[in-house]
């Protein structure tokens, strides 16, 4: 008897098999399966073809007044016509990609409490202590192998939305299904509600987490650590990728959990691997070697320590030692410049702190050190003033320009001011989507540093060679890959990421240098596949109808 996806029931007919998300076609369900499956009357008389359903939907999508309504009208497909959601998104991700993630998913986290009609993926609260794999059992499908979870405190640049930040771990599972086609069926959102630190939630009626002061201190460790066990032994092989939480705390959770569990955070090492990517893409423009830039950070988190790690890794590979690696990155905190004379310095930052005088602001140190690139991951809009930019031109023929925060207005500037005060010299790429600009004739598209081109891709990786662990290493690869894929015609427009409509090329050929990876380093007991990359493109989820095996038997 044919089985629903979750593997746990038979399929539903009539009315029931339109309320399921993963096998419901709406009008595109034939004559001969209507008869069969109990549908006719049920339906319109009209049957259409997947593909006249997904001009529908994108006529609806651009009909819609705001982004907002549009996230609101694609997360109701997705709840209703599964096959047909993914179908639309992977067909237009350039233009959907910005409202199902970046950045309107911030507002949509912003407004999550207001909007909220369906639960999506696990709640899990201090009160669930003890008993957390008895939860974890209650969701309907047995076969997870990707689980996103955050605790909501640092929401892109948003900072702690508490249980609204849950509109984060569904939007990038959406992506690992649209981008490097993991089933949806295999992927688990987790949102651990340890309270918010947003008092401002606490006293709204309609906010859907914990009203309460955050867990802390051991209490905190032992429901995490509690949940990562429950986790890793109800879905064996699940790799689990940590998202959103606040900088206190997720370098320490990482540097706790990755030699233990088949684990990453996206915020660390995911943007790392983009902005590294980025960086090879941007020397292909600009003629320098890596071994040659000098970096100026502003933001000393877990997004810009993340990238400096891989640089300097990077650096390290290409000839120069630790310290001298090291001594081309750069980092400006909120306190000033990142130097040995500060005493104010938490462990990860030590590392980068140089003997060298303090400066209090960017542009002192900018001036100071005369960098070829400026990266911001600080939140902190408007921060590349046209000051710092036209200096970065003076000393720099092209100079490198990553304004990497999100949502778009927490940029560091925006792609019209990059290239304006550079005279179109810049080498530029943001973490949310900028229009193409055009300076004196001459038209930029801009580079988006989005995970996307990263995470998607190593977790497919991951996946299918069924490696035990994530590492560093599987990023450091997967921006060569990504750097590979940025044609000349993509340099030449100022764009140094491959055009989102090539993801899943992409994806597959991250995936298939990550699968190897772990076959060399011996992270999996799982037998190598003569034809690596035709086991994992077997292994891609496609949204496309197909005839319900009912029907087949019936006839």
């Amino acid at each position: 008897m044919a089985k629903h996806p979750s593997g746990l029931e038979e399929l539903p007919l009539g009315i029931d098999l339109l309320h399921d998300p993963a096998l419901n076609k709406g009008t595109a369900f034939t004559a001969a399966e209507r008869k069969a499956l109990g549908l006719e009357g049920l339906l319109p008389p009209i049957i259409s073809s997947q593909q006249q359903q997904v001009q529908h939907i994108m006529n609806n999508v651009r009909r819609k007044p705001s982004n907002l309504e549009k996230y609101l009208y694609l997360i109701g497909l997705q709840d209703r016509n599964e096959q047909l959601f993914y179908k639309t998104l992977i067909e237009h991700l350039e233009e959907l990609s910005p409202i199902i993630y970046t950045p309107t998913v911030g507002l949509a986290c912003q407004e999550y409490s207001k909007v909220f009609r369906r639960p999506r993926g696990i709640f899990i609260t201090k009160h669930h202590r003890g008993h957390i794999r008895s939860i974890l059992r209650n969701w309907p499908h047995k076969e997870v192998r990707i689980l996103v979870v955050t605790d909501g405190e640092r929401i892109l640049g948003l900072g702690d939305l508490g249980s609204n930040g849950m509109g984060i771990p569904v939007g990038k599972l959406s992506l690992y299904t649209a981008c490097a086609g993991i089933a949806p069926n295999a992927c688990l959102p987790v949102m651990i509600d340890v309270g918010t630190g947003n008092k401002g939630l606490w006293s709204d009626p309609e906010y859907i987490g914990l009203p309460e002061e955050r867990l802390q201190g051991e209490e905190y460790d032992a429901l995490l650590d509690e949940f990562m066990e429950a986790a890793s032994k109800t879905f064996p092989h699940v790799m689990i990728q940590f998202e959103d939480f606040g900088n206190k705390n997720a370098f320490r959770l990482l540097d706790r959990y990755r030699d233990r569990y088949c684990m990453f955070d996206d915020d660390i090492q995911g943007t790392a691997g983009v902005a590294l990517a980025g960086l090879y893409s941007a020397l292909c423009m600009t003629g320098g070697k890596m071994t040659d830039q000098k970096l100026v950070f502003l933001g000393a988190g877990e997004a810009a320590l993340g990238i400096g790690n891989l640089v300097v890794t990077s650096m390290i590979n290409q000839g120069l030692s630790e310290n001298e690696a090291r001594g081309r990155c750069w980092f400006v905190d909120s306190q000033g410049l990142v130097v040995e004379s500060r005493t104010d310095l938490v462990q990860h930052k030590s590392r980068f702190a140089h003997d060298f005088p303090f400066h209090r602001d960017l542009f002192s140190a900018v001036n100071a050190i005369k960098p070829t690139a400026i990266i911001g991951a600080s939140g902190q809009s408007g921060a590349f003033t046209p000051e710092i930019l036209q200096a970065m031109a003076k000393w720099n023929e092209r100079p490198i320009v990553f304004a990497l925060s999100n949502p778009t207005s927490r940029s560091e500037c925006s792609a019209q001011d990059a290239y304006s005060h550079t005279n179109g010299h810049a080498v530029f790429a943001s973490g949310s989507p900028f229009p193409p600009v055009v300076i004196n004739g001459q038209n930029f598209i801009p580079g988006q540093a989005n995970n996307v081109y990263i995470f998607p891709g190593v977790g497919l990786g991951v996946l299918a060679s069924e490696s035990t662990r994530v590492t560093d290493e599987m990023f450091s690869v997967a921006a060569a890959c990504v750097a590979k894929k940025a044609t000349t015609e993509d340099l030449e427009l100022g764009r140094i990421f491959p055009s989102l409509s090539r993801i899943r090329e992409v994806s597959l050929h991250i995936a298939t240098t990550v699968a190897r990876l772990a076959f060399a380093r011996r992270l999996t007991a799982m037998k190598e596949p003569s034809d690596l990359p035709g086991f994992i493109k077997s292994k891609m989820y496609s949204p496309v109808y197909q005839t319900d095996p009912r029907v087949e038997t019936v006839a």
